[in-house]
């Protein structure tokens, strides 16, 4: 299965960065060795000072399909969740400024913990759906997929002409603004459209 996840999908979060707008999808993958499922505690890797969280829209693949046009997109999945990110953001910038892949930021071990699905017939207008990220109790990230720049129809159509897309396969729609990082001791709970689907600790 494929991890698929798209950067730069909210103009806010582009702004925080400095980034400007991409004209299409960034995409990057991560492995299966990357998710992080059931709630299981994220333990901070050694190589990071910096370790930041970026919640989610995440879509589960439920049909085999290639070149699909983005009036088809819908039927290609099934569920929904929220899933994290995690990016280490001082190797990003190291790699970046050298100009060189930055996906050992962001591919490590780990580095996408997972909600629960909902699934998608529970959302009556998939362009419509609110999510958000509480650190402590405290609300860091709020989203809205209204604000997304590139559609699920739109990411589908265009991940799809280069990747066949599989049964099981998720694809991590991009993160609002807000990011920020994470220490030992962190509880990060993640909801979709009003209802918990992510709780779990930072060891």
């Amino acid at each position: 299965m494929k991890i698929i996840c798209v950067g730069l999908n909210y103009r806010k979060h582009a702004a925080e960065m400095g980034r400007p707008l991409p004209p299409e999808p960034m995409i990057f993958l991560k492995p299966d060795s990357a998710l992080l499922k059931k709630n299981k505690p994220f333990f901070l890797p050694d190589f990071s000072k910096n370790l930041q969280f970026e919640a989610e829209v995440v879509l589960r693949i439920s049909k085999l399909g290639k070149g699909i046009s983005a009036k088809y997109a819908s039927r290609y999945y099934d569920a929904l969740t929220v899933g994290i990110d995690f990016t280490a953001r001082d190797l990003q910038h190291k790699f970046s400024q050298a100009g060189h892949p930055w996906e050992l930021s962001k591919t490590f071990d780990g580095s996408a913990p997972l909600g629960t699905f909902i699934g998608a017939e529970k959302f009556q207008n998939h362009s419509d759906i609110s999510f958000s990220l509480e650190v402590n109790g405290e609300r860091r990230q709020e989203g809205n997929t209204s604000d997304l720049i590139f559609s699920f129809a739109e990411i589908i159509e265009f991940v799809s002409g280069f990747y066949t897309l599989k049964t099981g396969d998720l694809i991590f729609t991009g993160t609002p603004s807000g990011v920020g990082p994470v220490k030992k001791g962190d509880n990060l709970v993640a909801q979709l459209a009003g209802e918990t689907v992510l709780d779990f600790y930072v060891r």
